[in-house]
């Protein structure tokens, strides 16, 4: 099981248009088929094709390392397949293979950390096979090149948090919860407590730094200006117009990149 506490009351990098993957989480009562597709057969840690590493950066993106599925992808295997193509003879060049909404906050900052620290070690690449969104454009964004299709997108450089308040729920059920906590703000973040306008103050400051934290690191690994990274206002961007803004290099195939990083 996939549990739905995962995603509430914790930030998350993830694109608008991909949050229906949230609702059907909820619905299903946190199926994780229903969440993250089919559990597939436990991979190697990256396919080498004529010297290049692909590593794969796909689906909703977790922290921590886990089962194999077909629409998830956790940070600390990433790392894991970046460090080990970094060291791996048989590896000239690595390429993140990027299609994704995005994801947690959580290891998403460190795991793009990684990547810029590894620049100039061999040449990284983050090809996207689609788009590269909110945490996943994080990702993308400390490669030495991006490339994206042309129909593909990058952006959504935002963080969301969410609160469930249940109260009126469990009111019109006749249902009355009793806290017993130690520290006034412990609950703030409880779907049984009612959204103070304190904790609301609390919560959104905890956003706009984590937000700024984010425009910083694309404004570093991308050598472009913080306040154009904040103009975007998290908004997402198809191929030429991501390349325009400097979120990506080269509108290409992910066949046509690979031939390229051939060559590099």
């Amino acid at each position: 099981m996939v549990q739905p506490s995962l995603f509430l009351n914790r930030p998350i990098a993830f694109a608008e248009s991909s949050l229906a993957l949230l609702r059907l989480a909820f619905e299903s009562g946190g199926s994780a088929v229903a969440l993250l597709g089919e559990r597939l057969s436990e991979p190697a840690p990256y396919e080498v094709i004529k010297g290049i590493a692909i590593i794969p950066v796909t689906g909703m993106l977790l922290p921590g390392s886990g089962l194999s599925w077909s629409e998830a992808t956790y940070y600390q295997d990433i790392r894991q397949s970046l460090e080990a193509a970094l060291e791996d003879p048989a590896v000239r060049s690595l390429a993140l293979l990027v299609n994704s909404p995005g994801g947690t906050v959580s290891q998403c900052f460190d795991t793009a950390e990684l990547i810029y620290q590894a620049r100039g070690s061999k040449p990284i690449w983050a090809i996207l096979d689609d788009a590269a969104y909110s945490a996943a454009y994080a990702i993308a964004s400390a490669a030495d090149f991006i490339t994206v299709p042309r129909t593909g997108g990058t952006g959504s450089i935002g963080v969301v948090g969410m609160h469930l308040d249940v109260t009126a729920s469990l009111a019109d059920a006749g249902i009355k919860v009793t806290t017993f906590q130690f520290g006034e703000r412990k609950t703030d973040s409880y779907p049984t407590t009612a959204m103070t306008e304190p904790a609301r103050t609390r919560m959104q400051a905890d956003i706009d730094e984590l937000g700024e934290m984010f425009v910083a690191l694309v404004a570093r690994n991308r050598n472009i200006s913080p306040e154009s990274v904040r103009n975007t206002q998290a908004a997402t961007f198809l191929g030429e117009k991501g390349v325009a803004l400097g979120l990506a290099d080269r509108t290409a195939t992910p066949q046509e990149a690979i031939s390229a990083l051939l060559k590099v």
